[in-house]
């Protein structure tokens, strides 16, 4: 009886764990363990880097100024963010997602979390799915610290001499033809990543699909879609990426492991953002970005006709420029400030800044935003906390990017919003209408050292009817930071 009882327990047992073994997911048998690479660097330093590399490509490449398309693309990024694996997440990283308005199939995604997503990227998809794999796929080498990690191992072997200020190549291998553009402005290097790179990137990228209710599938799914358009050149997503005749079947190998959560596939919406783009010019190609805005003249800038409607942004400002109301409204968009302006002026996204101008006071010449009347108000990264410093700073950047700009007077003290502050009067020649213009600067800092800033621009010829004006924006400036 004792040993009966022994024996049914033994049978009892195997078979208890051999259904555990048959019940058990996949995943823990056959998925590919993923581990960070060695890294000297903090994700401190990969936000600090992110933000200056994210400055200087806004600098150089067209957003696309379409609320309801960025808002789009930020909410399936924020969805994949919230689906990446707990082991990879970082509390100091700060991801946002923006589109630029480029033709080519591409993304790229910074150190610290600033996501760029091409607006060929996303007509060429078929899917959501298909979009979201790509995106993923980019928010890996964020999650792994790609970026920082090959910094380092390029230090090991005296290929840099330190990460920040240094010249070169910055989105050089993401961002394809983004490189030639990266070499002439500030520096840090982000390299074409490895081949054991971009497979953890797929890998993982295939994870955070699952998580959030994609399909893995579909990302190996969209380097058949970007083929069959003949995309696998040009600097897309796939010439940006090693050849691998197996990569296809790898990323369908892993995902036989992975259980998909709360699966989605309702495609409406994506359709419905595919058909607002259609409404737009055609968009240049990085390296038509990369050669000065080259374009087809019918086209138009492409950037900044919302659903095709030239009107709002025309061509080089050279018409009749509406005088400044007398009622003022203010503006409230940002978190960071409120500002009064005239009521029957608009206002233009640029980058991380905001213009505020006239009719007949903006447009485009050569590919390139355009504004004779107006402020611009925003925030730069600099890498000192002294004002005048962080100010000196600034505005070699103007001058790196504009050698007509001259100092017309020393600095004054004066206040911004209860700070301290600093004004500068800057002489220029602008480009686009020959008109010699008045470019009044004032600076503060913001409490974590950021360089708060407001430009004035107006030709000279004007300056005096626009002065007063100008300083009625400034004085109604208020900060909320």
């Amino acid at each position: 009886m004792k040993r009966q009882g022994i024996r049914n327990t033994t049978k009892w047992l195997a078979s208890v764990m051999s259904l555990a073994v048959v019940t058990m997911p996949l995943a823990a048998f056959a998925q590919t363990k993923i581990s960070y690479h060695g890294n000297k660097f903090q994700p401190t330093d990969d936000v600090k880097l992110g933000r200056q590399a994210a400055a200087e490509a806004e600098q150089q490449f067209p957003l696309l100024r379409d609320s309801e398309v960025n808002a789009y693309v930020e909410r399936v990024g924020q969805r994949l963010v919230a689906s990446i694996p707990a082991e990879f997440q970082h509390s100091e990283f700060r991801y946002y997602f923006k589109v630029i308005n480029a033709s080519d199939i591409n993304a790229f995604a910074l150190p610290g979390g600033p996501m760029y997503v091409n607006r060929g990227m996303i007509e060429a998809a078929r899917t959501e799915g298909e979009m979201a794999g790509v995106m993923a796929h980019e928010l890996s080498h964020v999650a792994l610290r790609h970026g920082t990690a090959q910094a380092t191992k390029a230090q090991k072997y005296g290929l840099l001499a330190g990460i920040l200020g240094v010249g070169g190549a910055i989105l050089g291998g993401p961002a394809g033809a983004a490189a030639q553009i990266g070499s002439q402005g500030v520096g840090v290097y982000f390299l074409k990543f490895s081949r054991e790179y971009e497979t953890e990137a797929d890998l993982l990228g295939a994870r955070i699909m699952a998580n959030a209710g994609y399909d893995p599938r579909d990302l190996a799914n969209m380097f058949r879609t970007i083929e069959a358009q003949g995309g696998s050149g040009g600097g897309g997503f796939l010439s940006s990426h090693p050849s691998s005749a197996n990569r296809y079947a790898r990323i369908n190998q892993e995902a036989q492991y992975l259980r998909v959560q709360n699966r989605t596939r309702d495609d409406r919406q994506f359709s419905a953002i595919k058909e607002r783009l259609r409404g737009y010019p055609r968009a240049q190609t990085m390296a038509e970005i990369a050669q000065g805005g080259r374009r087809d003249p019918n086209q138009g800038n492409g950037n900044d006709y919302p659903n095709g409607d030239r009107a709002n942004y025309p061509s080089t400002p050279t018409g009749r420029v509406e005088y400044p109301s007398s009622r003022y409204r203010v503006y409230s968009g940002s978190q960071l400030f409120r500002v009064s302006v005239p009521d029957n002026w608009r206002e233009l996204q640029q980058g991380n800044a905001v213009w505020f101008a006239p009719n007949g006071g903006y447009g485009s010449a050569n590919g390139q935003d355009v504004f004779t009347h107006g402020v611009n108000i925003g925030v730069a990264q600099t890498n000192s906390r002294n004002l005048q410093e962080a100010t000196n700073e600034f505005l070699n950047s103007l001058q790196q990017g504009n050698g007509n700009l001259q100092a017309r007077s020393n600095y004054q003290r004066t206040s911004v919003a209860g700070r301290n502050g600093l004004s500068i009067s800057l002489g220029n020649t602008n480009e686009a209408t020959g008109r010699a213009e008045v470019v009044n600067v004032v600076t503060t800092q913001l409490r974590n050292g950021e360089l708060f800033y407001v430009i004035a621009v107006s030709p000279e010829s004007d300056y005096n009817n626009y002065q007063n004006t100008f300083q009625n924006i400034l004085r109604s400036l208020q900060l909320n930071d």
